[in-house]
């Protein structure tokens, strides 16, 4: 569908073109982290790049910590308590307008979403951040992802992903016929990242950011640091991010005897002081989406070690000057890898502009073409 037709399937002049309203829904978490942001850098940009093609409005129901106070989209702000509150805000802002599409992160949250407009007719795209496999691991996750599969994926209009092997992973786990789409997430850029210096002289710098938890897998990467240190002396590791496995990452670092040697940094809304100050990123997930914080690894340049978990990494490691996957299985593997790029540093400097570039694909210039297509297709 072009930009040029209007709902009604006649073709007009773009000036009288009626614009489709856009709901967003951002999940009802605490933190404004990798999901939250990517939802707000496309509102954003659909909002200032497409302002003539879409209306765009965000629907937040919890209080995020980190969240922006200035935005290029229409909020609307609700703090429901409880489920039945929750579908109860969920119905009564979705019925106020007539919404083109409601986009839904999440197979759950758009199960609820759906699940509370029950008799309103609207179109609903599930918009996947994650691994649908590991999601579906408790109770309530298993009857909301029965009710999708067996009733309400048939009336949604399309599915979004963050990579293709994600894509294919929820059609074939689904039996879904429901269209799909591909919509990257938009790697940011960073002002003075010419200016960065790498690790420290005589030291070799890892650096991983993201979430303290089970699926970041930090656990993994001190483990697997402590056997590099051994053979390294001169290696050093940063772990970046927040959560709540903070306490639990903190005592295997002193139970490994690492305290000299492994730090824990907090930057909630900018990896640039660590990524600039480092020299290889290393990604020890035991599963993903896509992987913004490899993306920003590559945007400094950096090598990227990761796991060939499901299911970003593969998507975007495509080249060899890029990085180099491991076994996610075998700390052996991971070990190997960080020691190879520790003795070999100085050479992988040098395909840092390859990184740069071809990052830039990502850009959110770029991604959000993409997602306007995407938004066109789906608001039928």
């Amino acid at each position: 569908m072009g930009v040029s037709t209007a709902r009604s399937g006649q073709t007009n002049s773009s000036s009288s073109v009626q614009r489709r309203k856009i709901l967003y829904i951002q999940p009802g978490t605490r933190s404004f982290a990798g999901i939250e942001r990517v939802v707000d850098t496309i509102c954003c940009s659909l909002s200032q790049k497409y302002a003539e093609d879409f209306e765009v409005e965000v629907l937040y129901t919890s209080a995020h910590e980190n969240r922006p106070t200035k935005t290029k989209y229409k909020t609307i702000d609700r703090r429901p308590h409880g489920r039945l509150q929750l579908i109860q805000t969920f119905r009564s802002v979705i019925k106020a307008k007539d919404y083109d599409l409601v986009v839904v992160p999440q197979i759950e949250p758009a199960v609820i979403a759906m699940i509370s407009c029950l008799g309103i007719r609207r179109n609903f795209a599930v918009h996947l951040h994650g691994n649908p496999k590991r999601e579906c691991s408790h109770l309530k996750a298993k009857i909301l992802f029965f009710l999708m599969k067996s009733f309400f994926l048939a009336r949604t209009s399309y599915v979004f992903g963050t990579s293709p092997r994600q894509l294919a992973s929820f059609r074939e786990m689904f039996a879904s016929k429901t269209p799909q789409c591909w919509v990257p997430n938009p790697v940011r850029k960073f002002d003075g990242i010419e200016a960065a210096t790498g690790g420290v002289p005589g030291f070799v710098t890892f650096v991983n950011v993201g979430r303290f938890s089970f699926q970041k897998g930090q656990d993994i990467l001190i483990r697997a640091f402590a056997a590099v240190y051994a053979q390294r002396p001169h290696a050093r590791l940063k772990i970046v991010g927040h959560g709540s496995g903070e306490a639990d990452l903190r005592s295997e670092i002193a139970r490994l005897g690492l305290d000299e040697v492994v730090t824990i940094e907090h930057y909630p809304d900018n990896p640039q002081p660590a990524l600039s100050a480092s020299d290889i990123y290393v990604s020890s997930s035991r599963w993903e989406g896509w992987s913004l914080a490899i993306c920003e690894a590559l945007r400094f340049g950096l090598p990227v070690i990761s796991t060939d978990c499901e299911f970003g990494p593969s998507d975007i490691l495509v080249d060899p000057r890029l990085g180099r996957l491991v076994e996610p299985d075998q700390q052996s593997s991971l070990v190997d890898a960080m020691i190879d790029y520790c003795d070999n540093v100085v050479a992988e400097k040098g395909a840092a502009d390859f990184r740069k570039s071809f990052i830039d694909q990502y850009s959110e210039d770029q991604v959000v073409d993409v997602h306007a297509r995407a938004l066109r297709a789906a608001a039928r």
